[in-house]
C-alpha cells in the first residue's frame, strides 16, 4: 500500500470505474426530463433465492465505506466488477497505511463516529486483534466453502490472497551471481561492501502494521533475524512505510536490494520492468493475506455483506488475480497468480500464515513495545 492523497484516491476511481448513479436524469424526445433509476441486483448464480433479501436491504442502504492497505488503483477493477453487479450501491474506498487503518477505525468506532463498514487490510495481526477485541461482523458467507479451512477464523475474518514476501533487487546494479537467495545470503552480502550503505531499503517497523507483523514472523522462524536486524542498520538502512515506495527506490537504483516486500506488488511490477528483480526466498518464503473484516457496527451491513461475498466468489479472485495481479487464495481459480500455482513454485520452502488467535500476541502493549525496542537496539537506533 502507498499513501494517497483524497485528490489521487478520487482521481484513480473517477478514470476506472463505470460509475453508475442510482437515478439518472436524461431528455425525453420532447426535451423534459426523465429519471431513470439503475437496475436492480440480481441474486449470483447458484446462491439461494432468499439471498434476493440481502440485496434489496443492501441496495436500500444504497452504500458502502471500505478502509484498505490495496491501493486505489489495484482495487479499481474490483470495485468496478461490484458496481457492474449491484450498481445501486456507491461505494466510497480509502486506501490508508496499515498502521493508520487499525487504529482510525478502532478510534471511529469508540467514539460512535462514521466509520467503515469494511476493513481490508495486509496487516493480518491487526485484523485478529479486531476480530478478538469484538469489533467486527460474524456472517455465514455462501462463499466460505470455496476457501480452504484455514482461511475463515470465526465467520468473522477471511483470508482474501495469497501473496509471498520476497526480496527485490536492482538487475543493472547487482550481478547475477550476487543476487541473495537465502536470508544469510543477504546478510553476507550487505556486510560485504561499503557500496550497500543507505542503499538497502525495508519496513519501517514501528510506523507499518505490516512490516511490524512480518519482522514477528520472520523472528519466530529463524534465529537469524536478529543477526539480519542487525546487518541492516550497520548498512543503513532506508526504513519505508509501504512497498510501492521500496519498489520505487529499488527500481530507480537509490537502493540496490529491499527485504520483506509484499510479492503481490513487487512481482507485478518486476514483471514489466528491465530493471527490478524478484527473489522467493529458498530458506522459507513467508506467505501472507489480506483479510477482510465487516465492522460489527457497520451503517451499511448488508452492502458488506455483498462486498464480502463477492471479493471471496470464484468471479471475485478471477478479477482479482488477472486484474488486480494479486494471488487468489480459492483452489479453483486458474493461472499465474493463484495459491495453488505458488505452491507449486514454492514447494518446501513455503511457509503460509494462517489466521487465528495466535497471531495476536505480539500486538499486547509490552510485547509491542518489547518487539520494537530489541529491533531498534539490533539496528543501532534509539527512537522512532
Amino acid at each position: 500500500m502507498r499513501a494517497a492523497s483524497p485528490v489521487r484516491r478520487l482521481l484513480a476511481l473517477a478514470l476506472a470505474l463505470p460509475l453508475v448513479l442510482a437515478a439518472t436524469s436524461v431528455l425525453g424526445q420532447d426535451g423534459d426530463n426523465v429519471i431513470t433509476y439503475a437496475p436492480r441486483g440480481a441474486v449470483p448464480p447458484g446462491y439461494p433465492q432468499a439471498y434476493e433479501t440481502i440485496v434489496r436491504a443492501a441496495e436500500d442502504e444504497g452504500r458502502l465505506v471500505i478502509y484498505s492497505s490495496t491501493d486505489a488503483d489495484v482495487a479499481a477493477p474490483l470495485i468496478a466488477d461490484f458496481r457492474s453487479m449491484y450498481p445501486r450501491i456507491q461505494v466510497t474506498y480509502e486506501d490508508l497505511n496499515t498502521t493508520v487503518l487499525y487504529h482510525r477505525f478502532i478510534a471511529e468506532t469508540q467514539l460512535g463516529a462514521d466509520t467503515a463498514d469494511i476493513l481490508w487490510s495486509s496487516a493480518m495481526d491487526q485484523q485478529a486483534a479486531l476480530v478478538s477485541g469484538s469489533y467486527t461482523m460474524a456472517y455465514d458467507s455462501p462463499e466460505k466453502a470455496g476457501l480452504p479451512s484455514w482461511a475463515n477464523w470465526k465467520d468473522e475474518a477471511f483470508a482474501t490472497t495469497y501473496e509471498p514476501v520476497v526480496f527485490i533487487y536492482n538487475k543493472e546494479l547487482l550481478q547475477p551471481g550476487e543476487v541473495p537467495q537465502t536470508r544469510a545470503d543477504f546478510a553476507r552480502l550487505i556486510g560485504d561492501g561499503a557500496r550497500f550503505q543507505g542503499k538497502v531499503t525495508s519496513y519501517d517497523i514501528a510506523k507499518s502494521g505490516l512490516g511490524f507483523f512480518l519482522a514477528t514472523q520472520d523472528a519466530d522462524a529463524s534465529a537469524e533475524f536478529w543477526a539480519l536486524a542487525q546487518a541492516l542498520g550497520e548498512r543503513a538502512v532506508r526504513l519505508e512505510l509501504t512497498t510501492a515506495e521500496m519498489v520505487r527506490q529499488v527500481e530507480a537504483g537509490r537502493a540496490l536490494v529491499g527485504y520483506n516486500v509484499l510479492g503481490g506488488y513487487a512481482i507485478a511490477r518486476a514483471q514489466g520492468s528491465a530493471k527490478l528483480g524478484y527473489v522467493l526466498p529458498r530458506d522459507y518464503t513467508l506467505v501472507a493475506s489480506r483479510v477482510l473484516v465487516a465492522s460489527g457496527k457497520a451503517a451499511h451491513p448488508n452492502a458488506a455483506k455483498l462486498w464480502i461475498d463477492y471479493l471471496l466468489s470464484k468471479r471475485g479472485q478471477t478479477v482479482l488475480a488477472e486484474r488486480a495481479h494479486l494471488y487468489a487464495v480459492r483452489d479453483d481459480v486458474e493461472g499465474d497468480n493463484t495459491a495453488a500455482s505458488l505452491r507449486r513454485t514454492l514447494g518446501a520452502s513455503e511457509r503460509p500464515i494462517t489466521i487465528g488467535p495466535a497471531l495476536i500476541g505480539y500486538l499486547n502493549n509490552r510485547n509491542y513495545r518489547d518487539f520494537i525496542l530489541q529491533w531498534q537496539q539490533a539496528m543501532g537506533r534509539r527512537g522512532p
